[in-house]
Order: structure tokens, then sequence, then C-alpha cells
């Protein structure tokens, strides 16, 4: 069986078409990502998917969207789509569809992950275990959060919208940071800092510590200076994010109740070279009275390319049946 794969982030969405075998096993074409600032909708982008993969689409689609996916209406966390959902089978001319949280689907691509496929980060080494939850968190545009209890063959999904909870202030330099954003935001979640977008406040945070004056960078020059090693200061603030992204998977950890964790997500992918000898770990495990038990948590890094697309290609064949 063939079907249309979706995975519609904050900047980009991206297609492919996917093959589920009869074991459930999941193969997939060439994504092809389009910018979501260039299309006025969905149905635009679909079209010019189809343009572009030059034969007539499937009849079937697995759709992860970047927000809560409640009722039938969907409006995008971080571009300006709406989705309606309880019609996309009568918009896009399909027969059955399946719509998801885009960290729903790659906690189902997490699920299926063979083990070559999870890289070590911190903690014990080995498999993640067979059984108890696992959450699954993944900075990108936003910050995605989700979480999936298996037992032995068998697993459940439950998407989050995590990445708004409060950012928790640790250090001196967080306090600079929530004083930098407070200014300018009635609330400060933790996806503000612990997003791509947020090394722009972290570097601004270290330039003002150092009395440094710095020219306006955006988010995507940051991280390229940062991980080219050219800016010594661009370096200094991914080491910084790696440190809050360790506190705030250790959070979620402890709120799940979690026995193992899954780093995801575009820029997680980017930085897997870099997260396993960086402090992350350290801060991971930084939880007071619970400093054994955070030690005891693997935690791993999907290095599948596209984890929303196969996820959600793997919800599809759970929810329907396939």
């Amino acid at each position: 069986m063939e079907l249309v794969t979706v995975d519609i982030g904050g900047t980009h969405a991206r297609f492919a078409i996917a093959g589920v075998a009869a074991d459930r096993s999941i193969t997939m074409g060439e994504p092809i990502t389009l910018k979501t600032s260039d299309y006025a909708s969905l149905k635009t982008a679909w079209e010019a998917f189809e343009s572009q993969y030059g034969q007539v689409l499937p009849r079937r689609a697995a759709i992860a969207i970047a927000g809560p996916v409640t009722g039938e209406t969907v409006r995008m966390t971080n571009n300006s789509w709406v989705l309606h959902t309880g019609a996309l089978d009568e918009q896009l001319d399909i027969d059955a569809v399946s719509v998801m949280n885009d960290f729903a689907a790659v906690a189902h691509a997490v699920a299926h992950a063979p083990e070559d496929q999870l890289l070590h980060v911190t903690g014990p080494k080995g498999p993640l275990p067979g059984k108890g939850t696992i959450s699954v968190i993944g900075p990108g545009t936003g910050l995605g959060v989700a979480q999936f209890y298996r037992n032995g063959g068998t697993y459940h999904v439950q998407a989050t919208e995590g990445g708004h909870i409060d950012f928790a202030a640790i250090d001196a330099l967080d306090d600079a940071l929530m004083a930098k954003l407070r200014s300018a935001h009635r609330r400060v979640s933790t996806e503000r800092i612990n997003s791509g977008p947020g090394i722009v406040h972290i570097y601004e945070a270290l330039a003002a510590l150092e009395k440094r004056s710095i020219q306006p960078l955006e988010d995507r020059e940051i991280w390229q200076a940062a991980f080219s090693g050219k800016d010594s200061l661009a370096v200094a603030a991914m080491d910084r994010f790696c440190l809050n992204l360790g506190s705030v998977a250790g959070d979620y950890a402890l709120a799940h109740g979690a026995c193992g964790v899954v780093l995801a997500g575009g820029l997680g992918y980017r930085m897997r070279d870099i997260l396993p000898k960086s402090g992350f770990g350290e801060r991971f495990r930084f939880k007071g009275r619970y400093e054994g038990l955070m030690a005891s948590i693997p935690v791993k890094l999907i290095t599948h390319p596209q984890p929303g697309l196969y996820g959600a290609a793997a919800a599809f064949a759970s929810e329907h049946g396939v």
C-alpha cells in the first residue's frame, strides 16, 4: 500500500510517498521540502508537491502538524495555515487520512526505530527499555514534546504541548535571559530558549555579559557560525544551548515518569555529534536528590533523517489496521 506522508512544521512542509508492507515495515521515497511561507494553504502546497512528483498521488495520506490537533479546525502554532481536519479527505481528493500532532508522529517513529537508528547521548548504554514511558523531545522552530508507553509489542502515543511550559531559570545567566525575555513577553515559555530561534537570546545575553558590542544576527546565522567554529561567541551560545536542553529534557523525564528519553527534530539531528560531548548529560542529571535516578535513564537521539514522515506513515498503518 502506498500513501502520501506529510510533516508540516513552522517553517517547512515535507512530503514523501511511503510504502507500507503487510508486516507494517515502511519504505519511503525521496522527500520534497516546501517552505510554508511560499504557499497559502496545505491544498496549494499539496498541488505543488504533486506537480514536482510528476505522477498522480496515492489516495491515502498521513499528515503530521506542528500544533495541537483538537476539534475540526487546527491553527498552526508557528505559521499561518488553518486546517479543517474533518474535511481534508474532500479537500485533497483522497479516500483515507490520519491527522496527528507532529511530535506524536515522531514518537511513532521512535517506537518503530531499530536500535542502530538511536544514537547514545548519555546515561546507560544499550537498548531502550521494552516496557515503560519514553519521552520524545525535539528543538526546531519550536520545542516539540510527546511521550509513548510501551509494553512488549504494543505501544500508545500521547501528544503534548510541553514546549509551552514555563522556562525554569537555574543560574545567573538564565536569570538574565528571563529578564530580557520578560521585558518583551508577559510570560516566558521554555521554547523561547530551547528552540532554534532561542540561540539568539543566548548569544545576546552572553555578549551583554562580556560587555561586547555585536551586530544583530538571525538564528540561522548564529547556528552556522557555531557549527563552523568561526565565531567563539556563537560556539559558547551553542554550548549553553546544550546545557539548557539537558535541563528541560530532565524535567520532562521526571514529569512523564520516563524510563528513557529520545531527542529528535532537525536541530537535534544536526547536533548529533555535539550533544554527547557537551554539558547536556550533566544538566540532565542535575536534579538534586534525584540525581541517581536521572543517571539511570538512557538518553538517545534518533538519526532517521525524516522521523516525522516515517512516523506519520506508521501512525496511519496503526490507525487503519494496515
